[in-house]
C-alpha cells in the first residue's frame, strides 16, 4: 500500500512538508508507504480547457502533472497539502490539481483522499474546503482526523510547537491507513467496486 502526498508550497521544506512529513512517519509505522510529491518553486499554469488531454491521454502543457498522474496511477491514497494563500489553496496547487483531475480523473476514482493547510493565522478553513471539493467529485472516500487538518506557524519551528495540529496529522495518518487495510480486505473477500455509470451532463442554458 502506498499514499502519494504532494506538496502544493513553493517552499520545499516548509510548513506544509512538516506537517506531510508527519504523516509520512505516522503512516510508516502502520506498515504504509507514501512518497512526498514537490511541485516547485515555478509558477504552475491552470487548466486552460483546450480538450488535447482527452486525444493525448495526458496534460499536453505537463509541467509535472503527466508524473504525479502516472505516480497517482499506482497509489492507493492521496493527502494534498498547502499554504492557505488569501484564505485559498495556493495558486500552483489548484492549477496542477485542476489540470491533474481533468488529464487523469479515472486514477483517483475510489480511491482514499485528505487534504491538509498550513497557515500562519486564518484562512484555514475555506483553503481546506476547496481543496476537498476534488475529492467530492471525483467518487473518492474522505478520510477525516479528529479536527480539520490543518496546522499552524510562519515557520517549521513553528509548526513544532503546534502539538494539537501535529496531533491532527498523526490521527489523519492512522485513519488513512486503516481505511485503505479496510477496502484492502473487502476486495480480498469479493467485494466489488461501485458499478459505474455513463456520465450524463445536462445543460440548463437553451
Amino acid at each position: 500500500m502506498k499514499v502519494l502526498l504532494l506538496n502544493g508550497s513553493p517552499h520545499k521544506n516548509g510548513c506544509t512538508d512538516r506537517a506531510l512529513r508527519e504523516i509520512a512517519a505516522e503512516l510508516a509505522k502502520a506498515g504504509v508507504d507514501s512518497e512526498i510529491f514537490w511541485l516547485g518553486a515555478k509558477p504552475v499554469g491552470g487548466c486552460v480547457g483546450c480538450g488535447a488531454c482527452a486525444k493525448a491521454g495526458k496534460c499536453v502543457f505537463d509541467g509535472g502533472v503527466s508524473e504525479f498522474v502516472e505516480k497517482a496511477r499506482e497509489a492507493d491514497g492521496f493527502v494534498f497539502g498547502s499554504p492557505v494563500h488569501y484564505a485559498s489553496a495556493s495558486g500552483s496547487i489548484t492549477g496542477f490539481l485542476d489540470r491533474a483531475f481533468y488529464s487523469g480523473s479515472q486514477v483517483f476514482r475510489g480511491k482514499p483522499g485528505a487534504a491538509i493547510v498550513s497557515a500562519r493565522r486564518a484562512g484555514t478553513t475555506a483553503a481546506f474546503d476547496q481543496l476537498n471539493k476534488y475529492f467530492g467529485i471525483s467518487q473518492m472516500p474522505v478520510v477525516s482526523a479528529n479536527y480539520w487538518n490543518m496546522v499552524h506557524g510562519a515557520s517549521p519551528a513553528d509548526v513544532e510547537q503546534d502539538l494539537e495540529g501535529l496531533q491532527t496529522m498523526r490521527v489523519l495518518a492512522r485513519n488513512m491507513a486503516w481505511l485503505l487495510k479496510c477496502i484492502a480486505a473487502g476486495e480480498a473477500t469479493g467485494v466489488a467496486r461501485p458499478e459505474q455509470e455513463q456520465k450524463q451532463k445536462t445543460n440548463f442554458i437553451r
